[in-house]
């Protein structure tokens, strides 16, 4: 199994074992497709790993059904490998805006029970898919949620995606894509299709 090699090794006072197994906190931004899909890939690995996943959605409605739900909850179920619990907590799309006081609730809501299970050391892997909307809209505090990601217990990994992530939490997050979109099919007209957006 090929192992990178860091150009850097910190003067942290920490044993490569030490620094190689630190809980790190991936930001996946940007314009551009494929922020939750690379999120749930992670879901994938870290189910196989034997890893108890939380994910949380924060602004798709319990209503959608995305195709990544269905397939972690049957591997999860499966016995193999770790356990899977799917949290919706939204009320509609993040572009189109329906209730927006209860949105903001339920996001809020969201984030009281992340804390829980991050305290608990419910989950080693949560995904926090679409999180980044309610930090940009001012509905959770940026501020407290890079506090809590910063003093959590144990070896949990928090994954965090959605478009425009405020620039503390990218500051701090330890891995941060940003996705860019060069051409959809969307630009054309197309609208999204089965199998490849749900």
């Amino acid at each position: 199994m090929p192992q990178g090699q860091p150009s850097v090794v910190p003067n942290d006072g920490l044993t490569t074992r030490q620094r190689r197994n630190r809980p790190l906190v991936f930001v996946h931004t940007g314009q551009g497709k494929g922020k939750s899909t690379a999120a749930f890939g992670l879901a994938l690995r870290a189910w196989n790993q034997g890893w108890p996943v939380g994910v949380f959605q924060f602004v798709k409605s319990a209503k959608w059904k995305v195709g990544e739900e269905r397939a972690l909850k049957v591997l999860g179920e499966s016995g193999e490998g770790g356990t899977v619990a799917w949290h919706k907590m939204g009320e509609g799309w993040s572009w189109v805006q329906r209730d927006i006081a209860s949105s903001e609730d339920a996001a809020r809501e969201g984030w009281e029970q992340v804390k829980r299970d991050l305290a608990a050391e419910t989950y080693k892997l949560l995904v926090l898919d679409e999180f980044a909307y309610p930090l940009k809209w001012g509905w959770i505090d940026t501020e407290e949620v890079v506090s809590v990601l910063r003093d959590r217990p144990g070896t949990q990994h928090v994954v965090i995606t959605g478009r425009n992530a405020p620039e503390a939490l990218l500051d701090f997050a330890d891995l941060v894509t940003d996705m860019t979109k060069v051409k959809h099919p969307m630009d054309t007209g197309q609208k999204g299709q089965r199998g490849i957006e749900w």
